[in-house]
């Protein structure tokens, strides 16, 4: 006789439902649009995630339709993540940083029928509406407003559109393949692209994303996502706490170092995420405000590489673990996680930190590996440097409505990350390949010269580029924003690189700004820096 196993979907649906049944009285705590701060539950958004998708269903949304949203980290907007995937139709977060023609891109390349949006965002609705060829129905979320009604003919309220729905109407029976989210790239380079993501793919990476090495999130952790909801999912932090439970604190509008400050102490926050220019500035308001921070045990950091200095400065001062990551909107984003191994308990406090500079190992799920320009697999020694591509479980095979597959022959999906990987699976981002400095045949990485600069105490932050050369076809030159009270001269900085990096590899100019440029995810727009600076070289007749 043959056995078998019980078979259930894996869906979103299920990741809340569990959060209700077992830890209904978990709490959820939501900065507001007004900057009010207001407690809830996990049976709440439970409930409310059951009448939302109700609701949605006695408007006409069906099942496979998009539903915007453009919005803060809140708890309408978790609600909105769970009610609407789980009622069968595809929750699609837009980043309000967007430009206005990429966003009216966005919503009609999606075909959104709902637009779901913070009162932050009504004048976006009065002003681009028009131009929007698909959507029927503007939410806003939270109760009545009458000066919002004026603005945007027909509008709905979140709040009231919730009374409308039955809590207790069961989700519809879908397939584990049927898609839950949609995300756009940020669009640096041509017109944002749409990953779709499906309920298996999610909930894969919500298990396997929080093994031990991983995330680690449980019950007893107060976690607050820093990484916007509209960023890949807040790197699938809402699904992680449903599953876990844990107490979730949503930050709102308010992402500046003093407002972080006040939730971590305030709601005694023990992991937080978000990405490096976040921590730059918590930095400063935890100086400024005389906070230890005394609760946050780790924060996971990701978007772009951190700067050695800053791990070593939350270590020393505050006591709080950084912990690099990395993935993007095409792998859900996590592709590697930056935890130790068995074999490096015994290794002292400093060799340990050199070991957590670089991004991490892939959990289970998802493979890495690195090839040359001809597609060539290269070897996996840490030194030798290669196109990072990888493919997995949650990993985009295609872009939401293109025919085209998104992967190499072989079944790979090419990153544009230049890396290295060692023996025992740690990778290293070493740029992206745009970025990467050419200078007579040699590659030079600016993710190293930043963070150089970065650890000079009278730099704030930096970056660097690749300016047009003559002689070398192109040389480093470092954009840097100097630390508050402090003044650096440029031969400062520069001869802080001796011994370093090789001689030839040291930047040509290093130039201060007041601020450096971020895109629409918090990261430094290198490509604005290249146009404004690219050939200050030349024009300086570098010889």
């Amino acid at each position: 006789m043959s056995g078998k196993m019980m078979h259930k979907e894996l869906t979103i649906g299920s990741l809340i439902d569990h959060a209700a049944r077992y830890h209904a009285g978990g709490q959820v705590v939501s900065v507001e649009t007004s900057g009010e701060l207001a407690r809830s539950s996990w049976g709440e958004v439970a409930a409310n995630a059951h009448r939302l998708a109700s609701a949605l269903e006695k408007l006409g949304v069906a099942r496979g339709d998009r539903c915007g949203t453009i919005a803060w980290n809140n708890r309408r907007h978790l609600e909105i993540y769970f009610g609407v995937a789980g009622g069968g139709m595809i929750c699609h977060t837009m980043n309000p940083r967007l430009t206005p023609e990429q966003l009216i891109y966005i919503v009609n390349h999606a075909r959104d029928r709902v637009l779901f949006m913070d009162r932050t965002f009504l004048g976006f609705a009065a002003r681009l509406g028009e131009h929007f060829k698909s959507v029927e129905h503007y939410v806003l979320m939270g109760p009545r407003d009458d000066e919002a009604a004026a603005m945007v003919p027909g509008l709905l309220f979140y709040d009231e559109l919730l009374e409308t729905g039955d809590a207790d109407q069961p989700w519809p029976q879908i397939s584990e393949d049927t898609p839950s989210s949609l995300c756009y790239t940020s669009g640096t380079t041509g017109a944002p692209k749409g990953v779709q993501y499906t309920h298996r793919s999610t909930v894969l990476h919500s298990l396997a994303g929080n093994q031990p090495d991983g995330i680690a999130i449980s019950a007893r952790d107060t976690v607050m996502p820093v990484v916007p909801m509209f960023h890949v999912n807040a790197w699938g932090v809402p699904y992680i706490a449903a599953a876990t439970g844990c107490k979730l604190v949503l930050p709102g509008p308010g992402l500046d170092g003093e407002s972080l400050v006040r939730l971590i102490d305030g709601e005694k926050v023990t992991l937080a995420l978000g990405v490096p220019t976040i921590w730059l500035g918590l930095l400063g308001a935890l100086a400024e405000t005389g906070s230890k921070a005394a609760s946050l045990e780790r924060t996971i950091v990701g978007g772009s590489a951190l700067p050695p200095s800053m791990i070593a400065e939350f270590r020393d001062r505050y006591d709080t673990e950084l912990i690099h990551a990395w993935g993007m909107t095409e792998t859900s984003p996590l592709g590697t996680l930056n935890q130790l191994l068995q074999k490096h308990t015994g290794l002292d406090a400093e060799q340990q930190a050199a070991i957590r500079l670089c991004q991490g190992r892939p959990p289970f799920g998802v493979e890495l590996r690195i090839v040359d320009g001809e597609g060539n697999v290269l070897p996996e020694d840490g030194k030798t440097q290669g196109d990072l591509q990888i493919r997995g479980h949650w990993i985009i095979e295609s872009y939401f409505g293109a025919d085209d597959s998104a992967l190499t022959e072989d079944g790979w999906f090419d990153t544009g990350d230049v890396a290295t990987i060692d023996p025992d699976g740690y990778m290293t981002i070493r740029d992206r390949s745009k970025d990467i400095i050419k200078s007579g045949g040699e590659w030079i990485s600016t993710v190293e010269l930043e963070n150089i600069a970065i650890a000079h105490p009278g730099i704030a932050n930096a970056a660097a580029i690749a300016a047009r050369h003559p002689k070398w076809d192109e040389r480093p030159v470092v954009i840097a924003v100097r630390a508050e009270g402090q003044e650096p001269s440029e031969e400062e900085i520069l001869a802080s690189y001796a011994g370093k990096v090789a001689k030839w590899q040291v930047p040509d100019r290093v130039i201060f700004v007041d601020d450096l440029p971020l895109g629409a995810t918090g990261k430094v727009m290198k490509a604005k820096l290249r146009e404004t600076y690219g050939d200050v070289l030349i024009e300086t007749g570098a010889g």
